[in-house]
């Protein structure tokens, strides 16, 4: 029997749903039937929009989909005045403040705090400006992910960019591949540094030779939710750039057609590719859904991968200035965890005019590129105040935190991320020396198992948990420890479990200490940790207290908004009406 979802969807679905949003805007958060609210909040994410947790009823966040992470000229102003506009909640951030975007792990843009009320606006908004949260997120193609300065790299073997933007083209908002089991992640990479992150998505293109000509092989299966993570699996087929959204289309319908409908924690492609094997995957693929015969799979470059590969090499991230092909710079600036203030992402905007092309990339590490900088023009940008804040040259414990969205809007959480990581990162820069070499140390944060800050691929993984301390229920974390990408990539190794959340610096101090202390020359951490069985990275380091403070120790998922002086749910505003305004509920 189909799921209760499937069901859903096959009343409303796809495109058609935009104007059933465009009715219940126009009348407001009552009129969404109370006895229909999951049915809706399922159907709106094909258009963007995640309905925020308990205690947050009538808000949404938004996500506005940026194929390949490029931001058009112009387009970030756009985006820095919609969230400056319509992203304010009822209580601001110790952090980050009244309004603010989120840079996400897959290019993409979220906003929170949105009212129903105001989609409307902020769909014409965005929409007369080439943007659309369309897809976004929902059982359909995802925003297409890949090297985030295709074209502009002279480490690409291949222009990966014009297949991204035709993929995007083809299939976002096509009827034919708009009801998916579940969603569907695609991956292009042209380069050697591996940046697409292709063996993390159901489907991935890399670059590949064949016959002396440059395309693609193709990989399917890769994901890391639910606590079962899976590298993407070689199909034996290679394409050339003409074909690769034909081979895409042929291997989406596959899914369309076989993935299970039934349960939706087996839905993914990467548990059909379990049971039926590359070999299969293959044979339908070209028996069923392709009408011209697919070449065997081409010599492939992942002996170059160096993004997140375990070891220092200058420009895998695409943070720094780094020169372009046609002689100008594209400057990568870190983010911390990804969040940037709403007044700051329109000064980032003006910048990149001033300085560049106008146009702003956005990478898989949450991070912001401006491109197209005169060399003549390079100290002037660097010079600029705001690059104080988000530096193209950051401290190694800056640069390697990524931290998921978390209790503060995500029903799903279990833990406080955003803040906690940044305040993880600041003590860490202030306490904890780095072992002589390493520059490039990964920490991601995810408050849950559905992995949304690709915790498996860090060096230190931290996995939202909770526990007990002192008798009172705390937050806490799994940590797992080695992983990453690469030419062989690994994923981390889980070796302690439900840490409190104020004694994870102490471990990660510990933990350096011991690697600089027993590490032979030469050896990577990654080389490290990989070297040793699990009863000895068990007792590699303890976890302790330290003068590291955590202010979110009690159980946020808990409260109506973490950082609210009263975050007792009883003293939610929500739900509010298209002012702000809190609504009566029936226990009013």
């Amino acid at each position: 029997m189909p799921s209760k979802v499937e069901n859903w969807k096959s009343e409303v679905y796809g495109s058609e749903i935009r104007e059933h949003l465009m009715e219940f805007a126009e009348e407001g958060w009552d009129a969404i039937p109370e006895d229909e609210h999951d049915a809706w909040f399922e159907r709106f994410k094909w258009w963007g929009l995640y309905h925020q947790r308990s205690g947050q009823e009538s808000y949404f966040m938004m996500r506005i989909g940026t194929p390949n992470g490029v931001i058009e000229p112009g387009q970030l102003e756009v985006i820095g005045e919609v969230a400056k506009e319509y992203a304010t909640g009822p209580v601001d951030n110790p952090e980050f403040g009244e309004a603010y975007c989120d840079w996400t792990t897959r290019q993409s843009i979220q906003l929170h705090w949105i009212k129903l009320e105001d989609v409307p606006e902020i769909f014409e908004k965005l929409e007369s400006n080439g943007l659309s949260t369309q897809q976004a997120c929902g059982d359909s193609w995802r925003n297409i992910v890949g090297c985030p300065v295709a074209g502009k790299d002279k480490h690409e073997h291949i222009d990966a960019w014009p297949v991204a933007e035709d993929l995007h083209e083809e299939f976002k908002g096509n009827d034919d591949y708009a009801n998916l089991p579940r969603k569907w992640k695609v991956s292009v990479t042209g380069c050697d540094q591996g940046c697409g992150q292709g063996d993390i998505n159901d489907l991935a293109f890399e670059p590949a030779e064949k016959d002396g000509e440059l395309g693609f092989n193709v990989r399917v299966g890769g994901g890391l939710s639910r606590k079962e993570p899976r590298f993407a699996r070689d199909i034996d087929v290679w394409v050339p750039p003409e074909q690769a959204s034909d081979v895409a289309a042929g291997m989406s319908a596959l899914f369309r057609e076989y993935g299970d409908r039934e349960d939706r924690f087996n839905a993914r492609i990467k548990f059909l590719v379990d049971e039926w094997g590359p070999e299969k995957m293959r044979r339908v693929l070209q028996e069923e859904f392709v009408d011209f015969e697919l070449p065997t799979a081409g010599e492939d470059m992942r002996d170059q991968y160096t993004y997140n590969a375990g070891h220092d090499d200058g420009h895998g991230d695409h943070v720094g200035v780094h020169e372009q092909p046609d002689g100008n710079y594209y400057v990568g600036l870190d983010v911390l965890v990804g969040r940037m203030g709403a007044d700051d992402t329109i000064e980032l905007a003006e910048l990149a005019e001033e300085y560049g092309s106008g146009e702003v990339r956005l990478t898989q590490r949450q991070n912001v590129i401006v491109t197209d900088v005169p060399e003549e023009d390079l100290d002037a940008l660097l010079d600029e105040p705001l690059l104080e804040d988000y530096s193209p040259d950051p401290h190694p414990f800056m640069r390697g935190s990524i931290a998921c969205t978390g209790s503060e809007f995500c029903s799903l959480s279990i833990t406080e991320t955003k803040n906690r990581q940044v305040r993880y990162a600041r003590w860490l820069k202030d306490n904890v020396e780095l072992p002589d070499g390493v520059q490039d140390f990964h920490i991601h944060l995810s408050g849950c198992t559905a992995s949304c800050a690709q915790p498996q691929i860090a060096d230190v993984s931290l996995r939202g948990m909770k526990t007990r301390k002192d008798g009172e229920p705390v937050e806490a974390f799994d940590i797992g420890l080695g992983g990453g990408l690469g030419e062989d990539p690994h994923f981390a190794d889980w070796v302690e479990m439900r840490v409190a959340a104020d004694e994870v610096p102490g471990y990660i101090e510990n933990l350096l200490a011991a690697y600089e202390d027993q590490r032979e020359d030469g050896e990577t951490f990654r080389e490290f940790i990989a070297a040793r069985e699990e009863d000895a990275l068990q007792d590699l380091a303890t976890a302790e207290e330290t003068s590291y403070e955590d202010p979110y120790m009690h159980n946020t998922k808990m409260t109506w908004y973490p950082y609210a002086e009263d975050d007792d749910m009883n003293a939610s505003p929500a739900p509010t009406d298209g002012s702000g305004q809190p609504l009566a509920t029936s226990d009013d």
